[in-house]
């Protein structure tokens, strides 16, 4: 039995097409996720420098940062998937399938998508910064909730409050209630 070509170079044995058929594909895979990885670092760079010579805020550069990463590893899966086979049209009837199921969920969340929003009209708009002290008024005359912004994520802004003891509590304030309230605002010290 014969396991070289005829050339007598190559082994002509059945496992070692079965491997090179395995093998070149999951190279692939791998090329395609250090490209994404690099064209990841170069535009992360590049997206510092922007914000940093428009003097964009911390948040904005953060988010931006998260966004871009995520569509660069969407691609690169895509990619990889179809590299390894999986046809475009099974790709095109998961995708829509889950666009449909997302727009069901859309309305079964609307509380939690409208935080997301403001979340977004707060870091668009700026009412307030990190390390800024507010104070979020029922109405004009009766105090409300105040402390200085610790955190601001999709969902929540957190608010550190020292209490008249010396003791620290945190709140946690949807976002959307910055848009149904009136808020007062103290310059922080960054």
């Amino acid at each position: 039995m014969n396991v070289f070509s005829p050339a007598g170079h190559l082994p002509n044995a059945k496992w070692v097409r079965d491997g090179v058929d395995l093998v070149v594909p999951l190279g692939e895979a791998a090329l395609i996720l250090v490209a994404a990885w690099l064209l990841r670092l170069l535009l992360r760079k590049a997206l510092n420098r922007v914000c940093a010579r428009y003097e964009l805020p911390v948040e904005m550069t953060i988010g931006a940062r998260r966004v871009m990463g995520t569509l660069i590893y969407v691609a690169a899966t895509f990619l990889i998937l179809q590299r390894l086979g999986v046809s475009a049209s099974v790709l095109w009837t998961a995708i829509t399938g889950f666009a449909a199921v997302a727009a069901v969920a859309f309305f079964a969340a609307w509380s939690v998508l409208s935080n997301i929003f403001c979340t977004f009209l707060i870091l668009t708009s700026r009412p307030f910064r990190l390390h800024d002290e507010i104070e979020l008024l029922e109405n004009g005359e009766k105090p409300g909730l105040k402390g200085r912004v610790v955190d601001i994520n999709l969902i929540y802004t957190t608010l550190q409050e020292t209490r008249a003891d010396g003791s620290d509590t945190t709140l946690q304030i949807p976002n959307s209630q910055f848009f149904q309230r009136s808020i007062r605002r103290w310059r922080g010290a960054s």
